[in-house]
């Protein structure tokens, strides 16, 4: 358990294992919590390293919206890596941290090893989508501001988090969770880095999007896991972990 200062803003991390380096980004309203079965599970041959983004859980959640970003994720994300000595890792997320986990490799390609992406989607090519997107999100900032925590939801990755800031979890929906460009979907065909992508047979949602990023990452295996939602590393524990250790002692061979 560990604290790194981002200009003033604390950032929760916590590391264990020793091998390749592997980072696990939680999705929206989650928090490193959610990964403490793959800490347990891969963390013999891997030096697995789970983090709380900005506004979420045990890292800190500064008044000012301005801090919130998809940039300010990326560079929490990199900052993490350094303090735990790590040039260059596995960078994987499930939802939000998934997208994040894509937006790290555009900004940060000589430093992604390969990439995991679990039950998340790239973003959207089109205004209207992305509009639809952000809408979603303003409702969810909205619900925090009127019914503080309480407004967090029952879905398995997120009744585990212990947040402290409705506040910030509402500037995290503005800022992290809303899109505004492109940028992210049309990068896609030209990763090349070894890549899995991994969705809950249930998950309803984002198993269009496992389908268009494994269609256009070149390369790319998809898993589709059985009687798993979209918390599919909480869901089917014993699955997850053997379909993520295939993949990472594969690409790390």
């Amino acid at each position: 358990m560990s604290y790194l200062d981002r200009d003033g803003v604390g950032i929760y991390y916590e590391q264990r294992g020793a091998g390749p380096a592997v980072l696990l980004s939680h999705g929206y309203s989650a928090s490193a919590l959610m990964w403490q079965g793959q800490m347990d599970a891969l963390s013999d041959n891997y030096h697995v390293i789970a983090w709380d983004m900005r506004g979420h859980d045990r890292s800190d959640s500064p008044d000012d919206p301005s801090l919130y970003s998809h940039e300010a994720t990326i560079h929490d994300m990199a900052a993490v890596l350094d303090a735990c000595g790590v040039g260059r890792a596995i960078i994987a997320g499930l939802s939000l941290g998934g997208f994040m986990s894509l937006a790290f490799h555009l900004a940060h390609p000589s430093r992604t090893e390969a990439l995991m992406l679990f039950d998340t989607g790239p973003g959207y090519k089109k205004d209207d989508g992305r509009a639809g997107w952000n809408k979603i999100a303003d409702s969810m900032a909205a619900a925090y501001e009127k019914k503080g925590l309480a407004a967090a939801g029952i879905s398995a990755e997120v009744s585990i988090a212990k947040h402290r800031s409705a506040q910030g979890l509402a500037h995290a929906a503005r800022g992290m969770l809303a899109q505004k460009d492109g940028r992210v979907i049309e990068s896609l065909p030209v990763i090349a880095v070894p890549t899995l992508v991994l969705v809950g047979e249930n998950d309803v949602q984002f198993r269009p999007s496992a389908d268009y990023m494994a269609a256009k990452i070149p390369g790319a295996e998809k898993v589709i896991l059985e009687r798993a939602g979209h918390a599919a590393n909480i869901d089917q524990p014993a699955a997850f972990n053997a379909a993520v250790r295939a993949f990472l002692d594969r690409v790390t061979d």
